[in-house]
């Protein structure tokens, strides 16, 4: 089996050698195609302003001075195209994924984009405890239960229309209660965080943070997370509201 890593943190991320190790427990055909820098919040953007270099660190292991989307667009068209993957693994991102931050991360538009190419797709997301952890972040229950985690995935049938997404709690890996299979959750309304601040030169500036949500739904990842479960939710690119159509075509005659 040969598989594809990639991730939003960066090439150098510690996610990613994190997510390596638990890659080779599956084969020992890995590539690792990644952004040369943090894309945290890049989504399923596409480079199309400027022009791409890669960057080759070792054998099939490489960087793209581009988005996570860019980056596995050029593994599948370009440097894997002799040789295409069976999986794409994305992650493991430095905190989670949960909920319609799906929407925001490049973690998991990369793994979609694995997916829109036909090829099963896999995100993988450490759960941080508090803000302003930086690469303190512990991935001690990535790494204990992601080969776990993964294997049984592994031998459900494969759907080309949609990706899996992991998130791994905050939590030592003997206190994980389980694993469950979840929706896609939604957050707290006005969680966002507008920080505001003024540079060495006077002027002001912005950045955005994103509070903590006491919002947990029944049967979704928020809820599972919060328990104490991994959580596993398959998404798909599809997102057509179904049940708006029959209102729609009424009112448009």
């Amino acid at each position: 089996m040969r598989i594809l890593l990639t991730n939003d943190d960066g090439v150098h991320a510690p996610g990613l050698k994190v997510l390596e190790a638990i890659a080779r427990t599956l084969s020992d055909d890995i590539w690792i195609v990644a952004p040369s820098e943090e894309q945290s919040g890049a989504g399923h953007s596409l480079t199309l302003t400027r022009p791409l270099r890669i960057r080759k660190h070792g054998e099939r292991h490489y960087s793209v001075t581009g988005t996570p989307t860019d980056a596995v667009m050029m593994a599948v068209s370009h440097l894997m195209k002799d040789c295409p993957p069976d999986l794409v693994l994305s992650g493991v991102n430095r905190g989670a994924n949960l909920a319609e931050d799906v929407t925001y991360s490049g973690t998991v538009s990369a793994a979609m984009e694995g997916a829109i190419s036909g090829i099963r797709s896999i995100a993988l997301s450490q759960v941080y405890s508090r803000e302003g952890m930086g690469n303190d972040v512990p991935f001690a229950c990535a790494q204990a239960w992601g080969e776990k985690v993964l294997r049984p995935l592994l031998t459900v049938p494969h759907d080309p229309r949609m990706l899996v997404n992991v998130n791994f709690p905050a939590i030592d890996p003997d206190r994980v209660k389980g694993v469950r299979v979840v929706r896609q959750g939604f957050h707290t309304p006005g969680r966002t965080k507008v920080v505001e601040g003024t540079d060495p030169r006077g002027f002001r500036y912005y950045w955005f943070g994103l509070g903590l949500s006491d919002s947990a739904p029944e049967g979704s990842d928020l809820e599972a997370i919060r328990a104490g479960y991994i959580a596993v939710t398959p998404l798909h690119f599809d997102l057509t509201h179904d049940r708006s159509m029959a209102a729609l075509e009424k009112a448009l005659g």
